[in-house]
């Protein structure tokens, strides 16, 4: 699958010039924009999704807004309405990303790194992400960028790296408006990772979530957010009347949640989006990115997510009724991604919601189906 890719042209004053002719580009991931970048021969900057001709990712034919210094010849006459937003991303506004840029190239100077130039990688509603190369073209670090409702993350990969240095990316500098500057993580991603991977990173994490069983209140008072009870009622209301059985779950949740309780595992620190994707290897080890969807939670929440084999995770849990508690928290870890989803859609512009429209109902019937109702 690939995208056909239309760039509206605007220069940095924000008026436009036109579009583009499209191209196709390999990568049929909206967000992902390197390609996009590369395949339209010009020096442009996405700033963000105007519109996709299919209700929701991937391919299809993907418009984006882009700035420039350069008005080629060829640009199609086009309009499109430029308003401001309220949940607008800064990063996705004229001159966002050239502040991010230079604030990002402030940082690597104060630590010896000079002359890094920077490769703009993917923007979307929940990330902008730049990587910054050395004189010989070898990645140094990445610049990243997210909106308020992940802005606890910096704080997030202080205290893990604090516990078990370098299971996450170090952190260079963190700044204002959700921008973090990471040093660059040796390796690959590993979405292909399968038992023994997954099983490697449950075993690695643990310690984390050891050390923070108990503190919650230190997790609180850095920000990290709680999913609590109220949102997943919330998120489940308006679609009761339409998913069959979701009433039922929802009337039984406060019982369900109690029974989670007796089985001994504690609060903690939860990942979010465990899974082998947000987990790059090397000869260094692993490391878990991404840690935006992090919250205080139960333990169980990231087995789940991470589909590690029961038995083994379950063993790092000694004394506790942990395959009980995954049993029990399986339709949860599904109320509570329509949750996330839900928070997303409240927080961003219109234009981003096609990312995120389908995913609430999705989680929610994934959830009715756990709960066997």
């Amino acid at each position: 699958m690939t995208r056909q890719v239309t760039l509206v042209l605007a220069d940095r004053a924000g008026r436009v010039l036109g579009a583009l002719p499209s191209f196709p580009v390999g990568t049929p991931w909206w967000q992902e924009v390197a390609d996009v970048v590369a395949g339209a021969g010009i020096d442009v900057t996405v700033l963000r999704l105007l519109h996709g001709d299919r209700p929701v990712p991937p391919g299809g034919h993907v418009t984006y807004l882009a700035v420039t210094d350069e008005t080629p010849d060829g640009l199609l006459p086009v309009e499109v309405d430029l308003s401001p937003h309220p949940n607008r991303a800064p990063y996705a506004e004229f001159g966002g990303p050239d502040r991010s840029l230079a604030w990002a190239a402030g940082a690597l100077d104060r630590i010896g790194l000079h002359g890094a130039v920077a490769r703009q990688q993917r923007t979307w509603n929940l990330s902008a992400i730049w990587r910054f190369d050395g004189p010989d073209g070898t990645p140094v670090a990445w610049l990243k960028q997210v909106p308020s409702f992940f802005g606890h993350e910096p704080a997030v990969l202080r205290m893990v790296d604090a516990v078990e240095p370098g299971l996450v990316p170090y952190l260079l500098a963190a700044g204002d408006e959700g921008r973090m500057l990471l040093a660059h993580v040796p390796g690959e991603d590993r979405y292909d990772g399968g038992p023994d991977l997954r099983a490697e990173i449950a075993t690695v994490f643990h310690p984390v979530q050891r050390h923070f069983a108990g503190r919650v209140d230190e997790l609180r008072a850095n920000g990290i957010p709680t999913i609590g009870l109220d949102a997943l009622v919330s998120v489940a209301t308006p679609y009761i009347s339409e998913l069959s059985g979701l009433g039922k779950l929802i009337d039984d949740l406060p019982r369900r949640l109690e029974q989670v309780e007796k089985c001994g595992l504690p609060d903690t620190l939860v990942h979010g989006d465990l899974h082998p994707g947000n987990v790059r290897t090397g000869e260094e080890g692993l490391t878990i990115v991404d840690w935006g969807d992090s919250s205080i939670g139960n333990p169980a929440l990231d087995a789940l997510r991470l589909e590690v084999d029961p038995e083994h995770w379950a063993a790092l849990w000694p004394g506790c009724d942990a395959l009980r508690a995954l049993d029990l928290l399986r339709p949860v870890q599904e109320l509570r991604a329509a949750a996330v989803y839900a928070n997303f859609l409240a927080r961003i512009e219109p234009s981003e919601h096609p990312y995120h429209d389908a995913d609430v109902p999705d989680r929610l019937r994934a959830a009715v189906e756990c709960a066997g109702h």
